[in-house]
């Protein structure tokens, strides 16, 4: 997410989308910003911080009448070292404050190098610690013909190749539509799938949803699915067996992401000796049906 004076510009999926109006807060909101920023970012600012804290306490101890025993010749440059041993607690004893104005500047900084540590380690630690799962979705979503009813098709996959137990997927239509008042709102749909659960999620997991009667996507074609600003919202969660963790993300796909009258390639085979065979590099293959797929509706 990024954030302009009074914008913030937000990035779900492949789309971007702008909220404006609301207060922007930089501190207010810390430590999102902290969990939610990429490792080099992360650890750029910590060492910013680390370095602007101990500039601030070289400049406190340059403020006194020789405050600290046993500085070279380069008096600001040893103040910040010396800062920085005592920032991190570390006191090599070279150098050491020898007035009370120094005791006191130092004091200080120990309390703030013990404070800025206990947060790192819990920022570091909630960081490690966040469970994070490592499902595949198939880069377009499909529709075409399964069991003789028009089809809506979603490839996954676990990329750990560990189980996944408890596996629960849950698919969202996201459109805009007119009220009879003519307010157009967005309205949000669950598609019911045919296996919306898992018992042990190892592999690939195709998700369908078939477009009969009952669907909210009766009798609609790729040119009303454009007209419309019509999504698919794809949750997928469960519990991993190796780390006991729950585990959840999430995939939308976009009104361009969803192919018509189209199948996923096969990706299964048997070795020779009777093994099967998953070809990920096929994952995200789509093959066009052999015959038109007829209009639901």
């Amino acid at each position: 997410m990024r954030q302009e004076r009074g914008t913030q510009t937000l990035r779900i999926g492949s789309r971007e989308m702008q909220a404006r109006g609301l207060p922007v807060g930089f501190w207010t909101d810390l430590y999102h910003r902290s969990m939610s920023v990429y490792w080099p970012v992360f650890f750029a600012s910590a060492a910013l911080i680390f370095i602007g804290l101990n500039a601030v306490f070289a400049f406190f101890y340059w403020l006194g009448d020789k405050p600290i025993a046993n500085v070279n010749k380069d008096l600001p440059l040893s103040l910040f070292y010396f800062s920085i041993e005592t920032l991190a607690t570390v006191g090599y004893g070279d150098m050491h404050p020898q007035t009370n104005y120094g005791h006191l500047v130092a004091t200080v900084e120990i309390f703030t190098g013990m404070s800025f540590l206990a947060v790192m380690t819990g920022l570091i630690f909630a960081r490690f610690s966040r469970p994070r799962a490592r499902f595949v979705f198939a880069e377009h979503a499909v529709v075409g013909m399964h069991q003789g009813c028009p089809t809506l098709m979603i490839r996954v996959a676990n990329a750990r190749n560990n189980t996944i137990s408890q596996a629960t997927a849950r698919l969202w239509l996201l459109r805009m539509e007119h009220t009879i008042e003519g307010i157009m709102l967005r309205r949000f749909y669950e598609l019911k799938l045919d296996r919306q659960e898992h018992p042990i999620f190892a592999l690939s997991w195709t998700l369908f949803h078939a477009i009969d009667e009952t669907s909210p996507l009766h009798g609609a074609t790729s040119d009303a699915i454009a007209a419309s600003d019509t999504a698919l919202v794809l949750n997928v969660s469960g519990v991993d067996d190796s780390s006991a963790q729950h585990l959840y993300s999430r995939k939308l796909y976009g009104r361009d992401d969803i192919l018509w009258n189209y199948h996923y390639s096969d990706i299964a085979s048997f070795s020779d000796a009777g093994r099967l065979i998953i070809d990920y590099s096929k994952f995200h293959d789509v093959r066009p049906e052999t015959a038109p797929m007829p209009r639901a509706g």
